[in-house]
């Protein structure tokens, strides 16, 4: 595994220990209980059952050490409320030259939600946005073609 440190804020790294906590809990008395099952049922040399369960094992603890991992490189970025230029864990809203308005939480790479609106700080958009205030205009290259935004606000909550 690498020593590169990944940048995170509060909340991503707090996702992160819980995920990780219910994964060593929860998760793994649910797949030691279906391995129980499975072993009830008699011969293992047929048991397609018993075999789910070993891989689904093998799959959360693969991602056990994978979120132990993460944690342990983790470098929480403070925020500052007052900030006023665009960085991690900053809500921007922006504005396209369409005039579509639209918002993304800067987050660290492992706790994006495009869904949620949370891009990376490493994406096109969040490396273009990033240092900018509210007011200044940006240019972005994106897989569609160049795109303008235009920042309408800054917030670190």
């Amino acid at each position: 595994m690498t020593t590169e440190r990944i940048q995170m804020t509060r909340k991503g790294y707090e996702k992160l220990k819980t995920d990780l906590e219910y994964l060593k809990t929860v998760r793994r008395e649910q797949i030691s209980e279906y391995m129980g099952s499975a072993l009830a049922d008699g011969d293992l040399r047929e048991s397609a059952a018993y075999d789910e369960a070993r891989m689904q094992q093998s799959e959360n603890e693969a991602r056990i050490q994978e979120m132990e991992d993460r944690l342990s490189r983790a470098v929480i970025v403070e925020l500052n409320e007052n900030e006023s230029r665009v960085g991690l864990g900053a809500r921007v809203t922006v504005q396209d030259q369409n005039g579509k308005q639209h918002h993304f939480e800067v987050v660290g790479t492992y706790e994006v939600d495009v869904l949620k609106g949370k891009i990376s700080d490493q994406s096109p958009i969040g490396k273009a946005l990033d240092g900018h205030t509210a007011g200044e205009t940006v240019k972005v290259s994106l897989p569609k073609g160049n795109q303008q935004f235009q920042i309408l606000d800054v917030k670190y909550e």
